[in-house]
Parts: C-alpha cells; structure tokens; sequence
C-alpha cells in the first residue's frame, strides 16, 4: 500500500453524541457532499444481530459473536439514491435491523466486551480512500482518536425527545411525550456513565447544540469546521 493510502494518512471526520442530536442524518449528509465513505457505527450492532440470528448464533455465545463481528460483511453507501440504506452480504437490511427484536439483540450483544473489541478493528476497517465520515458515540474518543475532525452534537432531552416523538407520529406509531423525555434523559445517563466507551465529547472536539438548528443549519456549521481542515 502507498503512503498516501496508509491508514495514518486517510482522514477521518467523526460526529459524535447523543441519540436525538441530528448526528446520523448531518453525518451521511457530510460524506455524500464531500464524496466521502461512510460508518454508522451503531448500526453495526444492530447488523451483528441481525446476522447472528441468521446464523443461529446463541446471543450468549460470546465467542460464536466475536468471530462473527470480525467477519461482518456490511457497508453503508452515501449515494444520492442510497440514503440510510444499510448492506450485509449484498442484501438490504435497513428495515430488519430497525425493529423493536433486533434493537433489544443489539444492546445484549454490545455489553460483551469481546464483541465490543472484534468491531473496533471492524470499524477501523472503514478508513478508507478518500477519507470517512464516522458516526456514532465514541468514535472520536476510542475508535478513531487521531481523526482529523472531530465534532460532538447535542441537543436538549426535550427537544430530542420531541424529535424521536415526531418521527414516531410519521410512522403511525402512537408515542407518549412525557416517557420518551425520561427515556432519553435515562439511556443519557447510563451512555456516559458506562465503564466502556462512555459517552463524551473528546478533549480537541468541536460542540455544537442543534437544540435550535435544522438539519440544513447543522450542517453548515459542521462544514465549516470540515473544509479548512480538508483544504476545500
């Protein structure tokens, strides 16, 4: 491999925070603009269920698990017509990983540490030419702590909580306000005060609350940040 391609010389742009910040929609956003690849690292899990329940897999099984994660073979284009789109195998499975079954899958299998380990090689696989755009919750602080970028979004819980509300009600999914703002207000907690990977902006991150901004206004702020350091 060339210099240029090797992984110290790939730059990587990380948005990190909570769920609710506006970090995955402006994070695909980003790497499509810029013609970057793309990692949403929590839908990792999400697939490693996914296909663990495909292959059989006991969920306590942690070592059938960890084999498994270092095998995954998942992407996630930024295409134009690929948004949210998420690939394992070459098939589709945007739509399996988002149920209610697989997101429960998910949080057992990422409270085993050695998954956890098997997907930060699997995650650091990603960095790749021209660059990456990586999303998720400690991607500046563990995963990709040398990235060239880094940015943590927040947002308020209320306003987190009336955005996944909303999303909810789109969906014809009936949903109670008052609980989703516990809800958010509690899994805060528990992200950032967990033993591993906590939940926190790293030391040199950029921070910015979206709790008054759209997508469009997130974005532009992000952007600044990004095209200095990437000489655009």
């Amino acid at each position: 491999m060339s210099d240029s391609g090797s992984p110290a010389k790939i730059p990587v742009i990380t948005i990190d925070g909570p769920s609710g910040s506006g970090k995955g929609t402006i994070s695909l956003r980003l790497a499509r603009q810029l013609g970057l690849h793309f990692l949403d690292s929590g839908a990792l899990y999400r697939v490693l269920a996914l296909a663990a329940r495909q292959a059989n897999i006991d969920l306590q099984d942690e070592a059938a698990l960890a084999a498994l994660a270092g095998e995954l073979d998942v992407s996630f284009p930024a295409g134009d017509a690929c948004e949210g789109k998420i690939m394992l195998s070459g098939q589709d499975v945007s739509r399996d990983i988002r149920s209610e079954t697989c997101g429960n899958d998910a949080s057992r299998v990422a409270a085993l540490r050695s998954v956890r380990s098997a997907l930060l090689d699997r995650q650091r696989s990603f960095r790749q030419p021209p660059g990456l755009v990586a999303d998720g919750r400690d991607m500046g602080t563990v995963v990709f702590p040398d990235a060239l970028v880094k940015v943590f979004l927040t947002a308020s819980p209320e306003e987190r909580a009336n955005r996944r509300y909303n999303q909810l009600k789109e969906k014809g999914i009936s949903a109670n306000l008052e609980s989703l703002v516990n809800e958010v207000a509690e899994r805060d907690h528990r992200d950032s005060t967990r033993a591993l990977s906590p939940l926190r902006p790293a030391d040199d991150a950029h921070i910015l609350d979206t709790s008054h901004l759209d997508i469009e206004q997130s974005l532009d702020r992000v952007l600044a940040w990004v095209a200095p350091a990437l000489k655009l």
